[in-house]
C-alpha cells in the first residue's frame, strides 16, 4: 500500500509540474499582450480628447445651438454596448461587467451590443434581445468597426429607436486593479456653467460641424473604452495566472513533504519486518 501511495503522490506532483508550466506561459503571454494593450490605451487618448474638447467648445459658445445628441427625453427603450472577453481564466473580469450591467438592465426595456464571446453566451442564455453578433470576438475588432458601430447607433438615436446609449466596459487602473464601469453615450450633458461666446471659427457652421464630430466622438469613445478592456483583461489574467503558479508551487512543495514522509515510513516498515523476520 506504500508503494501505491508514493505512485499515486508522485504522478500527482508530475500533474502540478505541467499544470505549473501551462500558468506561468500564459501569464507570460498576459504581460506580454498588457504591454501592447497599454500602449494602444496611451496612444487613443489624444484623439479622444481633441474631440472632447471641441464638443465641449461647440455646446458651451453657442447660446442659440440645439441638437437631437443634447435633448434629454423619457426612455422607453435603452441601448446597452457590453464589452467583455473571447476567453475565461481571467479571473473575475467577464463575470464582473457581466453582473454590473445585468443589475442595471433589470426592469429596463432595453437591446445590447455584446462585444466579445462571453458577452453573447451571456446575454444570449438570459434571452435578451440583441442587435447582432457579428462582434463576438472582442480581439478582432479594429479601429474601423468601432466608427462603423458608432455611426450606425448615432443614425438610430436621431431616429428614435433608442432614448439613451450606455457602454459597459471595464476600466484599466492598473495592473492589480481593474473596475466595471457603465458610461452613458447619449444623450450628451451640457456643462451647467454660463455660456462663453468662443474665438474658434467652425466651417460651415457650428451645428454641422456638431452633427459630423458626435459619431466620430462616439466611436472614438468606443475604441478608447475596448483598449481599456482589453488592458484590463490582460491584466486580470495575468494576476489570475500568476496566483495559479504559486499556488502549483505550495501543491508541489506540499506533496513533496508527503511523498517524502510516504517513502520513510514504507522504509522504516520494511526494516521493522526483516527485523521481525530474522
Amino acid at each position: 500500500m506504500a508503494g501505491v501511495s508514493t505512485k499515486e503522490i508522485k504522478n500527482r506532483i508530475r500533474s502540478m509540474e505541467s499544470t505549473k508550466q501551462i500558468t506561468k506561459a500564459m501569464e507570460m503571454v498576459a504581460a506580454s499582450k498588457l504591454r501592447h494593450a497599454q500602449a494602444r490605451v496611451t496612444n487613443s487618448r489624444p484623439y479622444f480628447e481633441i474631440l472632447y474638447s471641441t464638443i465641449t467648445d461647440i455646446v458651451d459658445s453657442n447660446l442659440d445651438f440645439s441638437s437631437p445628441y443634447l435633448m434629454e427625453r423619457d426612455v422607453k427603450k435603452s441601448m446597452y454596448i457590453v464589452i467583455a472577453g473571447d476567453r475565461g481564466l481571467a479571473g473575475g473580469y467577464n463575470s464582473n461587467i457581466l453582473k454590473k450591467v445585468w443589475s442595471e438592465l433589470e426592469g429596463k426595456n432595453a437591446v445590447v451590443l455584446p462585444i466579445g464571446k462571453k458577452a453573447v453566451d451571456f446575454f444570449r442564455s438570459r434571452k435578451m434581445e440583441l442587435l447582432t453578433e457579428n462582434y463576438a470576438e472582442a480581439a478582432a475588432i479594429s479601429i474601423g468597426d468601432c466608427f462603423t458601430i458608432a455611426k450606425q447607433l448615432s443614425k438610430a438615436y436621431c431616429k428614435g429607436e433608442f432614448d439613451e446609449i450606455i457602454i459597459g466596459y471595464t476600466n484599466f487602473v492598473s495592473v492589480l486593479s481593474q473596475t466595471p464601469a457603465t458610461l452613458r453615450l447619449l444623450p450628451l450633458l451640457q456643462s451647467a456653467g454660463e455660456k462663453k461666446p468662443s474665438d474658434i471659427v467652425y466651417e460651415p457652421n457650428c451645428a454641422e460641424v456638431f452633427e459630423t464630430i458626435v459619431p466620430e466622438y462616439l466611436g472614438g469613445i468606443l475604441y478608447g473604452a475596448l483598449c481599456e478592456s482589453r488592458a484590463a483583461e490582460q491584466a486580470a489574467r495575468r494576476t489570475a495566472m500568476d496566483s495559479a503558479t504559486q499556488n502549483a508551487e505550495e501543491m508541489i512543495a506540499d506533496l513533496s513533504l508527503k511523498f517524502n514522509q510516504a517513502r520513510q515510513a514504507a522504509i522504516t516498515q520494511e526494516i521493522t519486518e526483516i527485523v521481525a523476520g530474522s
